[in-house]
């Protein structure tokens, strides 16, 4: 027998959960099969088989926890005795089973066993299309997903779905008298959720947790500095629509321009592309810009990499790709690593100017502000024009104000003659 243990799909990963079992007690399993989908703090990740063999039990059920490297299933050899544990777990648990159930020390905060389970659907029922919080959801509040409709693409579950089923189920009054326990401090905000019928407590999600973590540390620990400019965006524009009409049918956005354009910057002012180590200043010899999108859970940001060396269609198709794979919770470890810089667009939410709280451990980050309709001087006349804002945040501890506005400049002038992006 060969345990499977709980893998590091991720650098910042100290535990997974797991979100769905692609193969159930007595599957046959072949190398490269997925056996599970693992909620990490990043997203949900394929497992896949390393060997041969025939699935003989499932030591942690759909929606539960388990640290890094314990087990979480047992595989036997091809060809060896049938699982035993198809049948038993059910019905009669085993002695040598008692101490696995140990490392789930909240039973009383999740549903039981078999309504979770319900949650998710049995083997022998469609699953409808979710999403991981939907999913989680769910399982915290007893919801079935079959009986719900998605109202999202494709007919996903969403959490909106779920917290629409969770209002129309008439919360039970019997945790009322829990109010007066003696640990009112030891959650003020799920107590304070209790008693007030307008707050309603959500727990936090691991994308949440972590980003949390990651951008407090962020600013505490990166001097950040802010630098601000103004660009013409008319020659964008009518440059991008130049090139779509060449690319029919595939499309380019204003914002695969714009990552065109910092990442050939990037190239021609290495001291941006950069990393600050307590003991050493890292110059990334490759460009590798990240793309922050926002998904239903929060934000990712995953990476394209060698930016610089590809042309404007082939980020922009990348870019489609890896923000689909985003929003669906299928982003690979390495989709999302080794980036050196990053852009934030938000414009497409008519947000004027804003700034970004740098993704560590890269240097600088740049914020994209809408597009906007104003008044410009040409030639002594006022006429109308487009304007856009972006900011650069840096790190002060990596770079200069000197050089980055050196590099700010660069790329203004990039984006206001974007011919020279494609040069």
């Amino acid at each position: 027998m060969t345990d499977i243990l709980m893998p590091r799909l991720s650098d910042t990963m100290e535990e997974g959960v797991i979100s769905s079992w692609q193969k159930q007690p007595g599957d046959e399993i072949a190398v490269g099969d997925i056996l599970v989908d693992i909620e990490t703090d990043k997203a949900v990740m394929e497992y896949e088989a390393y060997e041969d063999g025939v699935l003989d039990k499932i030591l942690v059920a759909e929606g539960e926890t388990a640290a890094i490297g314990t087990p979480i299933a047992v595989i036997t050899p091809a060809g060896g005795e049938p699982p035993a544990a198809k049948p038993e777990p059910a019905t009669k648990p085993e002695p040598a089973a008692a101490p696995e159930p140990a490392p789930a020390p909240e039973p009383a905060a999740e549903a039981p066993a078999t309504p979770a389970l319900a949650a998710e659907g049995s083997a022998g029922t469609s699953r409808p299309p979710s999403s991981p919080l939907a999913r989680r959801l769910a399982r915290d509040h007893g919801i079935e997903l079959t009986a719900l409709k998605g109202s999202g693409p494709g007919g996903r579950i969403v959490r909106a779905d779920i917290e629409a089923a969770i209002r129309t189920t008439a919360p039970a009054p019997a945790s009322a008298p829990a109010a007066p326990a003696p640990e009112p401090a030891a959650a003020p905000a799920k107590a304070q959720a209790a008693e007030d019928p307008d707050v309603e407590a959500v727990p936090l999600n691991r994308f949440r947790k972590v980003a949390a973590k990651r951008l407090t540390q962020s600013k505490r620990e990166a001097p950040h500095f802010y630098l601000n400019r103004e660009v013409d965006a008319e020659p964008l524009l009518a440059f991008r629509a130049t090139l779509n009409e060449a690319l029919v049918p595939s499309k380019v956005s204003v914002n695969d321009l714009i990552v065109k354009a910092a990442a050939t910057a990037l190239r021609e002012h290495p001291a941006v592309n950069v990393s600050y180590t307590e003991e050493n200043l890292l110059f990334h010899k490759r460009v590798n810009v990240g793309i922050a999108v926002a998904v239903e859970d929060g934000l990712l940001v995953p990476v394209i990499k060698d930016t610089d060396r590809k042309s404007v269609s082939q980020i922009g198709q990348e870019t489609r790709e890896l923000a689909g794979k985003a929003r669906d919770g299928k982003l690979s470890l390495q989709e999302m690593s080794g980036g050196t810089f990053s852009v934030s667009n938000l414009g497409m939410f008519g947000v004027d100017s804003f700034s970004a709280v740098i993704n560590p451990p890269e240097a600088a980050i740049l914020a994209v502000g809408a597009v906007r309709d104003e008044p410009v001087v040409r030639d002594g006349q006022v006429v109308p024009g487009k304007r856009m804002a972006v900011t650069l945040s840096v790190d002060h501890r990596a770079t200069d104000g000197a050089t980055a506005a050196k590099f700010l400049d660069r790329l203004a002038t990039l984006l206001e003659n974007p011919l020279l992006i494609v040069a």
